[in-house]
């Protein structure tokens, strides 16, 4: 890859790149220090990197960095007791993106990440197996359990709106 791909692939995707990590992390220093990293990777290893690969090799390079920094995180402090999760919603809710954004902060990391890749960035199966290292088999079954979860959370959009 010549400097001029890299820095095409810096314009075109660095915003797709940070808006997935940013909808993980809920945290944009964070979010920006792992979009940095993965441009740099990319950097290091732009002899090895074909330009019509670059964008599965950023995505993947961002995930894998982001699981790395929650793990550490993960390592580095206790994490308390998680609420009990209530499946459904007895209060009304007029901003039903808030809703939806509450209920894909309660989904296991799996299936968040899957379920982002899929319905926000709007990747094939293949493409997010690829990124994220799962068969694609297995990023179905995280897609169907994570969407199955939504909608028992929200229940029907009745009850939101």
């Amino acid at each position: 890859m010549s400097i001029e791909e890299y820095n095409a692939s810096v314009d075109q995707y660095s915003d797709a790149v940070y808006r997935f990590i940013l909808k993980n992390l809920k945290d944009q220093d964070k979010a920006k220090d792992v979009v940095q990293d993965a441009f740099e990777k990319l950097w290091l290893k732009a002899e090895n990197v074909s330009y019509s690969k670059v964008k599965s090799y950023l995505f993947s390079t961002a995930y894998h960095t982001m699981i790395d920094m929650l793990r550490k995180e993960k390592k580095e402090s206790r994490m308390q007791d998680e609420e009990a999760i209530i499946l459904s919603h007895t209060n009304q809710y007029t901003d039903l993106n808030e809703v939806l954004n509450k209920a894909v902060e309660k989904l296991p990391e799996s299936q968040k990440s899957v379920i982002l890749l899929r319905d926000y960035e709007g990747y094939s199966y293949d493409e997010i197996a690829g990124i994220t290292g799962l068969s694609e088999s297995q990023v179905k079954v995280y897609i169907y359990r994570g969407r199955k979860f939504l909608k028992d959370y929200i229940g029907t959009v009745e009850t939101v709106l």
